[in-house]
């Protein structure tokens, strides 16, 4: 048991296929206001002037099944278990063309959550990939959208080449109040 003299801080990273859910899932469990790291995702979308994100790229977005921004560099959020026990949480980019930074935000990291959307678990098997060569122990979150099917955790397991099943999460944003899981 820690005693009150010592305080252990740990890294876990957060992984997985772009629009997984990574940057709601650490700003959900976050104690303090989440750092993102966040840029208008432009590709095959209209940009507005400067970058931005207006309602037109929003639109189009979610007519695309896309997110309107992505991560390009982190998220960073934190949660304190107890007194003397602190877990940071980094969320990676999903987006192949930001996996140079994975290595770096890997490092130090005692275990990372790999979070998949069950209609694109291809998306995620760079993630589990990555975690297995750098021998960094992971777990699989299958978040569930509203619109993605329900699959069962052994396909999930077999999809992903895992010996385990894997357990579903929800990471959801309402509209009006502040982000949570549920």
């Amino acid at each position: 048991m820690l005693g009150e003299d010592i305080a252990l801080d740990v890294k876990i990273v957060v992984a997985g296929g772009a629009g997984a859910g990574k940057t709601t899932l650490v700003g959900s469990v976050s104690e303090i206001r989440p750092l993102y790291c966040e840029e208008a995702d432009g590709v095959g979308l209209g940009m507005t002037a400067g970058g931005a994100v207006g309602a037109e790229v929003e639109r189009q977005a979610g007519e695309m099944g896309r997110e309107p921004t992505t991560t390009v560099a982190m998220d960073f959020g934190r949660i304190t278990v107890h007194a003397g026990l602190s877990l940071y949480l980094f969320g990676m980019p999903g987006r192949e063309r930001f996996r140079f930074l994975w290595e770096e935000l890997s490092t130090g990291a005692l275990a990372a959550i790999v979070l998949a959307d069950p209609g694109r678990l291809e998306d995620c098997v760079p993630a589990v990939d990555h975690f297995e060569r750098a021998r960094i122990p992971f777990v699989v979150a299958v978040n569930r959208f509203c619109d993605s099917p329900g699959l069962p955790e052994r396909d999930v397991a077999r999809a992903l080449g895992l010996d385990a099943g894997c357990r579903s999460c929800c990471a959801t944003r309402d509209i009006g109040s502040p982000e949570k899981m549920s």
